[in-house]
């Protein structure tokens, strides 16, 4: 069965440096990262951006893929235009085409090494379950937020996010680095295998689907009024009760937001999501049996 190409692109927002450290090292040292044989074509995501050493020039480049905004002729939008020209280059149907995209991350919040899909693709599925399966990462499963889409692996038949962290904006980080080659090899080997017609999908999928996001308590003119509660801090993937506060304020209160019992906090105060008023998702941890059909529409994209 023949393999598509994949696409790796690290940089999507210019001040996540270790993915692109990584791709650099593994340009000089190809010895660096197993890629099983796979085809890829890599790119940094946003080089001006990258090149600036800030997230994003006009808009966020990772919301950008949006089809009225590909539709678009603006050419006074830097992102924008980027984002045409990724998929010119190495969309389904570009001059150098690749059927699956892997973005890859990084965050300030204590997220550790995961996967993130947007919607219910059963490509992305089944491409999910078989990483959790090789490596056990939880898996965001990111839908129904009409104020957060146009994501870049949207644009690709199958695409992943790999995103790892704690780790600051813009600093370099050993650690990071490993896990994100980790991540990556895991990805590179279960798409060899399904070349290969050696896979053994497994059971089902453990999700992490979004239900709700929050913003931090304000005041009236917007100013932030309370904190992340330091027992939530630091707890991503960790289980919370209904009733327990999420947030505090100067003067020690608790302050509890109206949320489902055992639900499952991730992003918890990344840096970059504060412009987007979001302090912290909420998830649900649930099991998904394998369909026939995740597995026939991700092997569909090797023939």
């Amino acid at each position: 069965m023949a393999g598509p190409q994949v696409l790796l692109v690290a940089g999507t927002h210019g001040n996540e440096v270790n993915g692109p450290w990584l791709i650099e090292q593994w340009s000089k040292t190809p010895n660096l990262i197993n890629n099983y044989g796979v085809r890829f074509a890599s790119t940094i995501g946003n080089p001006l951006a990258f090149e600036a050493g800030v997230r994003y020039l006009d808009r966020d480049l990772n919301r950008s893929f949006r089809a009225e905004f590909l539709r678009s002729t603006d050419s006074s939008d830097r992102e924008l235009m980027r984002a045409r020209k990724l998929l010119d280059l190495y969309g389904p149907l570009g001059r150098n085409a690749c059927k699956i995209a892997i973005d890859i991350h990084s965050t300030t919040a204590s997220m550790g090494s995961c996967l993130v899909i947007y919607g219910r693709r059963s490509s992305d599925l089944a491409l999910a379950a078989l990483v959790q399966k090789l490596i056990g990462l939880p898996v965001y499963l990111h839908e129904e937020d009409e104020a957060q889409k146009g994501f870049l692996v949207e644009s690709w038949p199958c695409g992943l996010v790999i995103e790892v962290g704690p780790v600051a904006q813009s600093v370099l980080q050993f650690e990071i680095v490993e896990k994100t080659r980790l991540a990556l090899e895991a990805c590179f080997e279960c798409i060899a295998s399904i070349s290969e017609g050696s896979t053994i999908y497994p059971r089902g999928l453990i999700i992490h689907r979004h239900i709700a996001s929050f913003d931090f308590p304000r005041d009236l003119r917007g100013n932030i009024v309370g904190l992340i509660h330091p027992l939530i801090e630091g707890k991503d993937w960790q289980p919370i009760k209904a009733g327990v506060p999420l947030f505090v304020g100067a003067d020690g209160d608790g302050i509890c937001v109206e949320h489902d019992e055992c639900l499952i906090p991730v992003f918890i105060n990344e840096a970059a999501y504060a412009e987007k008023n979001i302090a912290m998702s909420l998830t649900k941890r649930e099991f998904w049996p394998f369909d026939v059909s995740w597995k026939n529409s991700l092997e569909g994209l090797f023939t």
